[in-house]
């Protein structure tokens, strides 16, 4: 009677161990999406300096980040690209965004690009007509450059 009972106990303990295990390495780190592999920032970051405070959301691969900018710059772009956030080619047109936070996105290697968007009070994004070169800020405002393929 007692070993049955002895060998209860011990399969009880040794599944509530396995339990404990496995719910304990589910809150370790979370795995990044492959995308952000290379980022520079995989967490809500302050950068910069200046008298202006403007959000800037990099999403990508469902993750997002919050990169909050100071700066006295008249364009997010020549903030972004003062603070090496953001790389791309020239054109007549303006830049053509092809990284942001170290993340590539790269139209003629697999059809993926940069949206670039107004973020509002509301929290809604509104699509900019303008490049983010070219984008005029002001204090708290805040918008989003988007991953997309």
């Amino acid at each position: 009677m007692k070993t049955i009972s002895q060998n209860k106990i011990i399969v009880v303990s040794m599944a509530l161990l396995l339990c404990v295990t496995m719910l304990l390495s589910a809150c370790g780190k979370k795995q990044l999406p492959e995308l952000w592999n290379n980022a520079t920032y995989t967490d809500d970051t302050v950068l910069g300096e200046g008298t202006k405070t403007v959000d800037v959301y990099v999403t990508a691969a469902e993750k997002s980040v919050k990169l909050t900018i100071k700066t006295d710059a008249e364009t997010l772009g020549e903030a972004l690209k003062a603070l090496s956030l953001i790389d791309g080619d020239e054109s007549e047109f303006g830049m053509y965004v092809k990284v942001v936070n170290g993340m590539t996105a790269d139209y003629d290697v697999d059809a993926s690009w940069w949206g670039f968007n107004k973020v509002l009070a509301d929290g809604t994004r509104e699509m900019m007509m303008s490049g983010v070169d070219s984008a005029n800020i002001a204090d708290g405002e805040a918008y989003e450059l988007i991953y997309s393929k």
